[in-house]
């Protein structure tokens, strides 16, 4: 394992490097501190059960570095859930959407979805944007461990089995992100985390109304 520092001359390049050629990083997000791999290299995708002892029936989830990215591995059904997803991203909201037949099976969730986040943190999104638009993403831990919020912690629970650690501070750690799929004209909530499902359902009824009102 390789631990950088942020500050580093070319830390962010030699991260970004290491990821475009199939390697495993861990990295500061929004929420806690993350592993990812590009989608690209199911052979990354694969390390990252291996490095945290994940049951491989748990699809990873997908940070994307723009709503409009999200095309990488999903569909977007409809102008309604678009506009729910801006007036969201970036930020603590997963959303359960269609996956592309060509995404990887390792993201794909049994009903056929994808749970894709547009993070707010800028090394997180900077990442994600020189990967080709997304990561497979999940918690830089062990399976059972609590998430890492520090290079520290990642150290101690991972070892060096990461490629490259990107020291960018501290992540902050509060709730994990609000998890909902779309069901037709309905929110459904899968878990609730950093945003209140009332807020979410709020807004996606605001969009709903002005969908159905008639033109004047």
């Amino acid at each position: 394992m390789k631990l950088l520092s942020l500050e580093a001359p070319r830390a962010l390049e030699e991260t970004i490097h290491v990821i475009q050629h199939g390697g495993v990083v861990a990295f500061p997000t929004d929420t806690v501190y993350g592993l990812g791999a590009s989608l690209r290299f199911p052979e990354a995708i694969d390390r990252i059960f291996a490095i945290k002892g994940r049951d491989a029936a748990k699809p990873l989830p997908v940070l994307a570095s723009s709503v409009d990215k999200v095309h990488l591995v999903a569909e977007i059904p409809g102008p309604e859930v678009t506009a729910l997803l801006r007036a969201f991203w970036p930020g603590g909201l997963t959303v359960a959407l269609p996956a592309l037949p060509d995404a990887p099976p390792q993201v794909i969730h049994p009903d056929g979805t994808v749970g894709v986040r547009v993070p707010d943190h800028s090394i997180a999104l900077t990442l994600c944007d020189r990967a080709g638009g997304a990561l497979a993403t999940t918690s830089a831990n062990r399976a059972g461990e609590a998430p890492a919020c520090g290079p520290g912690e990642i150290s101690e629970q991972l070892g060096d089995t990461v490629d490259i650690v990107l020291h960018g501070g501290f992540a902050p750690c509060g709730e994990a992100s609000t998890v909902i799929r779309i069901d037709g004209a309905r929110i459904a909530v899968i878990r609730a985390g950093s945003i209140p499902p009332a807020r979410i359902e709020e807004e996606w009824a605001g969009i709903m109304a002005n969908a159905t009102s008639p033109g004047l």
